[in-house]
């Protein structure tokens, strides 16, 4: 079997010893006689499952004790709705800062609910650089302030943790969760989609301020109650069980790789190889600027767009997959989270240049 180099910006490539483990385990998953798959939700096999995942994913992150961890569905979508109506009883109004498209959405989800405020937004620049702190209009009676740490599309990341004062800090981690080590205290909540860096599409994970729930709207749907989900530890109704089973898996080879602060060497020089020989070459470019380029998503554009399909077909042929662009954008992207190997950066980089030797 041949395995390719998938760039996919999400669902994502997954860790082969972690897909090899599920493997094995898919019909007889320690003895039981069963898969995963066909396991009660509510039996002391998957209870375990469960337990060991929610324990290792406090320790890669330092989860302080005063925060539930919460493995949830309906994406980070679901999200965009859950946030301001748990966070906004007393207070129906919060701010968002706008870097790329995800941003965008989850203001515009927002707003269905709450007075959604914009803070900052870099869409005037074409979402390639981002807004200085000390510029963000804030309203200290916000009940919190939503950004994106991480553009998947766009490919702009944060470098550090903002200042915002008192008011509770949401992050949408989706496209850089567990890509290296995070403050979790300085946040009143964090969620992440699992298909980019943690495992297979269904499960979506919320590491919420426990202070922060508890007083939802009174028109929230049950399953999006963090109070209820975390008193009944994210089981009050099926979870999806399988994909909370193999994040588990991705947590423990996380662990082995030397934990996120491993993760985060490793992520940085991958990214800094790609970007270096893209800055250094003629005929290919990425339009972000650079202080604020994205580890995870490497949007790059070819001299020559006339060159694109050119490209995408010959890349596939070579094993490297996935690699167009996002319509909003165009161009390709490279999206190497912690799974896309070191060996796999080497060889998109191998391909680039002999492409551009022909082409260019």
């Amino acid at each position: 079997m041949s395995r390719v180099y998938n760039f996919s910006a999400g669902p994502a490539t997954l860790p082969e010893e972690v897909l090899a483990q599920v493997r094995d385990e898919m019909m007889d998953w320690q003895g039981s006689g069963m898969s995963v798959m066909e396991m009660s939700h509510r039996g002391d096999a998957f209870v375990s499952i469960a337990d060991a995942a929610t324990r290792d994913l406090r320790e890669l992150l330092n989860v302080p004790d005063d925060y539930a961890v919460l493995f949830l569905q309906g994406g980070a979508t679901g999200q965009f709705a859950g946030i301001p109506l748990n966070l906004c009883a007393d207070k129906a109004q919060a701010d968002y800062v706008i870097t790329g498209s995800w941003g965008k959405k989850a203001h515009k989800e927002a707003a269905k609910y709450i007075k959604s405020s914009v803070a900052a937004s870099t869409a005037e620049q074409g979402f390639q650089t981002l807004p200085a702190v000390a510029d963000w209009q804030l309203d200290g009676d916000a009940a919190y302030l939503h950004y994106t740490p991480n553009e998947t599309i766009e490919g702009v990341e944060f470098s550090d943790i903002p200042d915002v004062g008192d008011v509770p800090l949401v992050a949408d981690m989706s496209s850089n969760f567990l890509s290296r080590p995070v403050d979790v205290s300085r946040y009143g909540l964090i969620y992440a989609g699992a298909q980019k860096n943690v495992g297979p599409a269904g499960v979506t994970i919320v590491i919420v301020r426990k202070d922060l729930i508890g007083n939802p709207r009174a028109d929230t749907p049950m399953f999006l109650d963090y109070q209820q989900q975390a008193e009944a530890d994210s089981m009050l109704n099926t979870p999806p069980c399988f994909a909370w089973y193999v994040a588990g898996l991705t947590f423990q080879w996380l662990k082995r790789q030397g934990g996120l602060e491993g993760m985060a060497e490793i992520n940085a020089r991958k990214a800094g190889k790609l970007y270096d020989f893209i800055d250094a070459s003629g005929f290919y470019s990425n339009p972000v600027e650079p202080g604020c380029r994205s580890r995870m998503n490497v949007p790059f554009l070819l001299a020559d767009d006339e060159a694109n399909k050119a490209f995408l077909t010959e890349a596939e042929a070579a094993g490297l997959t996935t690699l167009k662009g996002h319509r909003s954008v165009g161009g390709m992207r490279a999206s190497i989270y912690n799974a896309m190997p070191e060996a796999g950066v080497d060889k998109l980089i191998d391909f680039m240049k002999d492409f551009e030797q022909r082409k260019g």
